[in-house]
């Protein structure tokens, strides 16, 4: 199996998580945040579909966490949210976070080893999406530990990008 097999199926596996969690989730807030990964995932594994098959794909940076940041502005806007279900899948989010992590040291070591330079910017930019994600989940789990305040102070400095 060569990197872009390899990465293809950890893309699946990816879009399959997010979407369960998605599933699983009362807050339609976070099941929007969610089935966007889920969507993310999708992205990444057509392109490195393409480039398994050498048709010359790129890879595009996202701007999910511009997108994450209108989403939990609108569940600030919307108040009154119970986020009480979402602590019962805590652990779920954590092992979303580690897979995350997984993906982007993995992009960043395998960017190490390819000598074609086009590849080795596709898994620099795959890494950089995955870190994304990882940031992405953080904020989840923060939201989720203390809602009021985390909203209250939402200037969201701490998801920058990377």
């Amino acid at each position: 199996m060569n990197v872009f097999e390899f990465a293809m199926q950890m893309e699946k596996d990816g879009e399959n998580f997010y979407r369960e969690i998605a599933e699983k989730s009362s807050d339609p807030g976070l099941k929007r945040i969610f089935n966007t990964l889920a969507d993310e995932e999708v992205i990444h594994y057509q392109t490195f579909k393409k480039l398994f098959e050498k048709s010359g794909a790129k890879a595009v940076e996202s701007n999910i966490l511009d997108k994450a940041k209108n989403i939990f502005s609108e569940m600030k806007d919307a108040g009154g949210f119970d986020i009480s279900a979402e602590t019962m899948q805590t652990e779920a989010y954590k092992k979303a976070m580690e897979a995350e992590k997984d993906a982007y040291t993995f992009y960043e070591s395998k960017a190490n080893e390819v000598e074609d330079e086009n590849e080795k910017q596709i898994l620099l930019t795959f890494a950089r999406e995955e870190r994304r994600h990882y940031r992405l989940l953080e904020n989840v789990l923060e939201f989720i530990s203390r809602p009021e305040s985390w909203l209250e102070d939402a200037e969201f400095s701490n998801m920058e990008e990377y």
